[in-house]
């Protein structure tokens, strides 16, 4: 995990660089979270140098807490007390982020970046029905299952996708889904914060 020593209140504190991945925000109108209130309630969590990607919620930061399912917690609990919704927040640390983007199965197809997708998962499934996914894919889509992380190459577009509309429920775990274009974006972010 990328870690930054800093000063605060004369104590020195370890802030961690963290990737927010937000599920089912700011889509067709509901569960409205504007990405200048989401940084102002990560500044109030204690987070530090909070940075904000497009509206379907993607935020870097710098947090003292080492504990991603705690604090992912945390976060939904102030989203839900400030907006009135739970989000799924799904938190990666930066080399979680940066071997996720090495592992990519479909780099020569990245060059059309809005027919890569990488489904971020909460965790690796136990008993993924591949078949199943085998059986729903069309012909010209492929996915590969490494860990937490579900790629998929629709090139009909995502949209259209009967293998990214169940995946999670295939998968058997939960997840939030960024094309290739948002996941090279996100890098850049993680990695500028030195």
């Amino acid at each position: 995990m990328q870690a930054k020593a800093t000063q605060e209140k004369g104590r020195q504190i370890v802030r961690n660089v963290w990737l927010a991945l937000f599920r089912g925000i700011n889509v067709g109108g509901n569960n409205l979270l504007p990405m200048r209130e989401l940084a102002a309630l990560l500044d109030e969590l204690g987070a530090g140098d909070v940075k904000t990607y497009i509206q379907s919620g993607n935020a870097v930061f710098r947090h003292a807490s080492d504990d991603a399912a705690a604090l992912a917690a945390r976060i939904a609990r102030a989203v839900e007390q400030a907006h009135g919704f739970v989000p799924r927040v799904l938190l990666v640390t930066r080399a979680e982020l940066e071997r996720a983007v090495a592992a990519n199965p479909f780099t020569s197809q990245a060059a059309e970046p809005a027919t890569v997708h990488l489904l971020f998962l909460a965790e690796a499934p136990a008993q993924p029905d591949l078949s199943a996914l085998q059986a729903v894919k069309a012909p010209t889509e492929s996915y590969v299952l490494s860990g937490r992380c579900f790629y998929m190459h629709t090139p009909q577009g995502l949209a259209n996708s009967k293998l990214a509309a169940r995946a999670e429920r295939l998968l058997g775990v939960a997840g939030t889904t960024r094309n290739w274009r948002t996941v090279g974006k996100l890098l850049e972010m993680v990695q500028a914060m030195q």
